[in-house]
């Protein structure tokens, strides 16, 4: 049997069949669910602490280095990365993407507080923590710039022309 024969035979009911379908297609893809960046919720946590006055190397050997060994111990964490500077340090966790949020926060809370007789007692406070999503910061920042207008003095000022 030749495969071709039908369409020989019958031109106009192929060309319409055609033009169906290609109506059908173009009607279907305007209502497909396509985002240039897809929304994912990666589970994240910040943990911030402050040491007024502590060298990062302090920080790094006081502060982070005893949270990150309790950190380790929670189940699902995929990496951590921690950020020392002068007073501060704050600690990224990201966990894997089917770890709940909440449960999440819940065993960091208590990694806190297995870790804060470790801590030095010179800090203001325990470590706060945060739930963050990488996916909400900006993709575009604008910056406007003005010859004509000075810049604010205070943030909540506003000027008029």
């Amino acid at each position: 049997m030749n495969v071709s024969a039908p369409f020989i035979r019958r031109p106009v009911a192929i060309l319409l069949l055609t033009a169906a379908l290609t109506l059908a297609g173009l009607a279907a893809y305007r209502h497909l669910p396509v985002a240039a960046l897809p929304r994912i919720d990666i589970p994240t946590i910040s943990v911030s602490t402050s040491l007024p006055g502590a060298s990062p190397e302090t920080m790094t050997n006081t502060v982070s280095t005893p949270l990150i060994k309790e950190f380790s111990t929670i189940p699902s964490v995929r990496e951590i990365s921690t950020t020392n500077v002068q007073g501060a340090s704050s600690i990224t966790l990201e966990f894997a993407l089917e770890r709940d949020i909440d449960l999440a926060a819940a065993d960091v809370q208590a990694a806190i507080a297995r870790a804060q007789p470790q801590l030095p007692a010179e800090m203001r406070g325990s470590p706060v923590y945060r739930k963050l999503n990488p996916s909400d910061a900006p993709v575009v920042l604008i910056v406007l710039r003005s010859d004509t207008y000075p810049p604010p003095r205070n943030s909540t000022r506003s000027f008029a022309p």
